[in-house]
């Protein structure tokens, strides 16, 4: 486990998943978030292909959830609902029947929502890693595993832990509905980012990542949170002459000037400024001072690369 922060967040981290304080913790924030935010966070638009429509609800300070519709059929499945106010607000103004709640991992501030909506709509099902011990879970899920609704949602569940030990992404499937595919990454990726490893190593999260880099270029990316401005200004710093890297901060930029909501981006763009996807670059080697030794195996290293990323990043983001 990649452990760079003091002791008393460790104790804090561990109250706050195995314990009820995490959830009085949750509460609490939802309360603050909703009076902070009584219209959420940001401004959203649903994104519409061939009769699916993706829906990113603003939770809290930055997370998102997603509510994905057939409008064929008015079946609804909810992503990650920390808050169930906003995301029931959602399905009843566009009038669909919920589903599933699909859970990527445990932290309050994506499942704190799970079991309300499962007593508000009875029939909803709640998926998520057993290893997690995800709040209302009903159906337990593996590595691969698929889920459907109906004829046109089709997901495919993989295992990805490095920020949780059973966190989960969820991938909806393009060829059922003539388009791109989705993925729903929780805090495994973000736009140029990736999550804290809290309890996994950098071995572990290259293994998830890399399912993420295998996946079709034109995947479209729905992450759990809005960090793409402090992210992009992050990857600047480790690789300051990536020129797409740049065009995408100043787009990010306009958006977040707004108040725009930054989701999705593709795959294709995150691999070319993502620097956690880009543990293979040589220009990101030279940018951090890495060389591979001489007895160490190429992913290995790449391992090394990626430890040294997030350790910057922990810094980065506490200065």
């Amino acid at each position: 486990m990649a452990r760079t922060e003091k002791p008393l967040f460790w104790i804090a981290y561990s109250l706050y998943t195995r314990t009820r304080l995490g959830y009085i913790f949750h509460k609490r924030q939802m309360r603050k978030a909703r009076e902070r935010f009584p219209a959420g966070h940001s401004r959203t638009q649903p994104t519409i292909i061939n009769g699916i429509k993706i829906i990113p609800v603003p939770i809290l300070s930055d997370n998102y959830s997603y509510v994905v519709i057939d409008t064929a059929s008015n079946m609804a499945v909810v992503v990650d609902p920390a808050d169930p106010q906003p995301v029931q607000a959602c399905l009843e103004e566009e009038g669909v029947a919920l589903q599933a709640v699909l859970c990527t991992h445990k932290h309050w501030d994506h499942s704190g929502g799970n079991r309300a909506l499962k007593r508000r709509y009875r029939s909803c099902r709640v998926y998520g890693n057993a290893m997690d011990n995800i709040p209302g879970l009903t159906h337990p899920l593996s590595d691969k595993d698929t889920i459907e609704f109906g004829t046109r949602l089709h997901f495919r569940a993989f295992y990805t832990p490095g920020h949780t030990v059973g966190h989960m992404i969820y991938l909806l499937d393009g060829r059922a509905i003539g388009g791109p595919s989705s993925l729903f990454s929780g805090d495994l990726v973000f736009l140029s980012g990736c999550g804290r490893m809290f309890e996994g190593n950098a071995s572990t999260m290259l293994s998830s990542l890399d399912t993420v880099g295998s996946l079709n270029d034109e995947t479209l990316l729905w992450p759990g949170h809005e960090y793409a401005e402090d992210n992009l200004m992050f990857a600047a710093e480790v690789e300051p002459c990536n020129v797409v890297r740049e065009q995408k901060l100043q787009w990010v930029l306009q958006q977040r000037g707004q108040r725009l909501c930054t989701c999705p981006s593709t795959l294709a763009e995150e691999k070319q400024y993502n620097p956690f996807l880009r543990s293979h670059s040589q220009d990101l080697h030279q940018a951090l001072g890495l060389q591979q030794k001489q007895d160490e195996d190429w992913t290995s290293y790449r391992a090394r690369v990626l430890e040294e990323l997030r350790r910057r990043k922990d810094i980065y983001k506490d200065r």
